[in-house]
């Protein structure tokens, strides 16, 4: 019988720690920077001031999307200490598409699907110390994708 309340406990424990990290992440959810419609109250709301122009982040992504619901994009951020990636899209309805954050030895490389409203720069965003770095591209879309 010690040995069921001894697992009991356990697997109890296990789940309780499991949930915790995902509750963190949720309050720590910047609101005003996702629910904004404007590029430069997205960027003031993630706290970035000054960005510095940099090739140092590579960005894949089509030069034509066929269709704007499914846009694939790929960032690689060259910049030593690598904090967060932001992808953002001015022409959207809410232009802060993504926000990542990574931890202390993770590869700063992101591959994802975004949706584009019309045709528009996706601008990439990097925080390194307390730096932002940018770089943009232009993806023609000929099909909308955010109706």
């Amino acid at each position: 019988m010690q040995r069921r309340n001894f697992l009991t406990l356990l697997f109890g424990a296990t789940a309780a720690l499991f949930w915790m990290p995902i509750n963190a992440v949720a309050t720590a959810w910047n609101r005003a920077a996702f629910e904004t419609t404007k590029l430069n109250e997205a960027t003031s709301s993630l706290g970035i001031i000054e960005e510095i122009a940099s090739d140092a982040i590579l960005i894949n992504a089509p030069d034509k999307a066929e269709n704007g619901a499914i846009v694939q994009i790929e960032v690689k951020s060259n910049i030593v200490n690598t904090e967060t990636i932001s992808i953002l899209v001015e022409k959207n309805p809410t232009p802060l598409i993504a926000h990542f954050k990574f931890g202390h030895g993770a590869e700063p490389f992101v591959v994802t699907r975004i949706k584009m409203a019309e045709t528009s720069d996706v601008k990439i965003i990097v925080k390194a110390g307390s730096n932002y770095f940018t770089n943009a591209k232009n993806v023609i879309v000929l099909e909308n994708g955010c109706g």
